[in-house]
């Protein structure tokens, strides 16, 4: 007689996509066959048996890992390596590289210069995308809007974000960070795995292996994305960006949709209600189990557990998502556009609310920052939906005292060239290409000292000139606010173990409060 197992599909790997797989899943006979006893084990089953003894094990035991509170401790086990200053973050990734010089790299030389060719001694021996080519004879370009100190600290902050400016006590920018992307897709990609090339795991992905969840009801690890209206300078969002890499699946990004259903599949079908779905899945799990057992396949144990998962957010995402019942006060903080799904001020609040419920790592991605011939016009849009609410973001933490330890992130993969992209006669097609060599992030709370800069560029903001940071600087300072030591935290992988900083990485000590 033939058996009969579920299938295991991409989708199945995807709490988002389970809670409706799970309520018609596709059969596929397995027919017993006598074969001939040389011919029984092949390479294939060779590896998975020896998957089941090495990964597989370690998932299982990470799936029967649950806290006195609730919380799902991480498959490194022994991690953190020592006391944590962040318990989690949230990074706010804009996507397509803000202007430092027009926004927080104030450089007088630049409106001292404005419209002279840049000096070669500032770029010679380096590369450039192919839209500005060989940078000579380039017009350098002042700041489109002018600048101004800031709080105690005296931060330098364009009239593009003030907003951010009345938060500058709080933040700490970074003005050296650099590069070796020069390309959007690489870029990011660099910034979120530690290499150029798709297929690592993301920061958040290696969060949710090392330290787990605090929470059951909720992936550790979310992803949310938007774009100002109008814009022509969007980027695309590829899925590897929160992706899990060679980490077990169920540590990729869940993300949440900006429009219709948050989460895709989350209501039960008609005439499934709750006690019906439990015992579907209890019947599910048994056939998985089993089929573990054959095939040694960890992937099954993902699959039981994002089934699970799904499961449990059925009734935690509809509580999360209604934010109703949220002060007007608080409302207030985030800007017009926070109750409006799918914008980056509704994600802001909607990444506040998943913090405070014990989510690891929420990735805010806002994408239109590629001002190759907008700087006039469509700047205006971005900082105008992005300011307010990312400000709004750290102040409505610090008074509910989650900044503490809660790490906050702003930046892009790179910046833009302090000269012109485009006719200086043609003030509204003004804009700047790509520049990896020098750009502006700005970090808050989570064990970062506040009120300071850390790091300079030169007086042209072309390159490092004090204290550079490197992209894998920046993770090993991140794994370290959470308490994890960058050069042991390793998965092997493919002959080699690897980690996120790659072999490189040192942390920034000046920045840890």
């Amino acid at each position: 007689m033939p058996r009969r197992v579920d299938a295991k599909g991409a989708t199945a790997r995807s709490p988002f996509a389970l809670a409706h797989a799970a309520a018609w899943p596709r059969l596929l006979p397995v027919v017993d066959t006598p074969q001939e006893p040389g011919r029984m084990l092949t390479r294939r089953h060779l590896l998975q048996q020896g998957a089941m003894s090495l990964v597989g094990s370690a998932a299982l035991r990470a799936l029967e890992a649950r806290g006195a509170a609730g919380a799902v401790r991480g498959l490194a086990g022994a991690l953190p390596h020592f006391a944590p200053k962040a318990r989690r973050v949230i990074y706010l990734f804009m996507n397509g590289a803000p202007t430092h010089t027009d926004l927080f790299d104030y450089k007088p030389m630049l409106q001292k210069l404005h419209g002279q060719p840049v000096p070669e001694s500032y770029f010679a021996g380096k590369r450039f995308s192919t839209m500005t080519g060989n940078p000579a004879g380039k017009l350098l370009l002042r700041p489109v809007e002018p600048y101004a100190q800031h709080g105690q600290c005296g931060a330098w902050v364009s009239n593009f974000m003030p907003h951010t400016a009345r938060v500058a006590d709080h933040l700490c920018f970074i003005k050296s960070m650099h590069t070796t992307q020069v390309n959007h897709a690489p870029a990011v990609t660099f910034f979120l795995t530690g290499s150029e090339m798709p297929g690592r795991p993301t920061l958040g992905a290696w969060l949710s292996y090392g330290l787990g969840s605090d929470t059951q009801n909720l992936p550790a690890y979310v992803a949310m994305t938007s774009v100002s209206k109008g814009t022509t300078c969007g980027q695309i969002f590829y899925d590897y960006y929160w992706g899990s890499g060679f980490l077990p699946t169920q540590h990729q990004g869940v993300p949440f949709r900006r429009g219709g259903e948050a989460v895709l599949y989350l209501a039960n079908p008609p005439g499934m209600g709750r006690p019906l779905r439990r015992t579907l899945l209890d019947g599910l799990s048994q056939l998985n189990t089993l089929r573990h057992q054959e095939q040694g396949d960890p992937e099954i144990l993902t699959r039981i557990s994002q089934y699970e998962m799904a499961y449990r957010m059925q009734a935690s995402v509809p509580e999360l998502t209604d934010i109703s019942g949220e002060p007007q006060s608080v409302l207030d903080l985030y800007g017009p556009s926070v109750r409006e799904r799918g914008t980056f001020a509704h994600n802001c609040l909607l990444a506040r609310r998943l913090a405070e419920r014990g989510v690891r790592f929420v990735q805010v991605m806002h994408a239109g920052w590629d001002q190759h011939g907008s700087l006039t016009t469509e700047l205006y849009n971005q900082c105008r939906d992005t300011d307010q609410p990312a400000a709004g973001l750290v102040r409505d933490l610090h008074q509910r005292g989650l900044l503490d330890d809660t790490l906050v992130i702003w930046g892009g993969e790179f910046g833009r060239t302090p000269f012109l992209q485009g006719d200086i006669s043609n003030r509204p097609r003004w804009g700047r290409d790509h520049h990896p060599y020098v750009f502006t992030l700005w970090m808050a709370g989570g064990g970062i000292k506040p009120g300071i800069t850390h790091g300079a560029s030169d007086d042209l903001a072309m390159n490092p000139a004090l204290h550079p940071v490197h992209v894998h600087d920046f993770q090993a300072t991140v794994l370290h606010l959470l308490g994890i030591d960058h050069e042991q935290f390793t998965f092997p992988f493919q002959g080699r173990r690897y980690r996120l900083t790659d072999v490189h990485g040192e942390i920034v000590k000046d920045i840890l409060a």
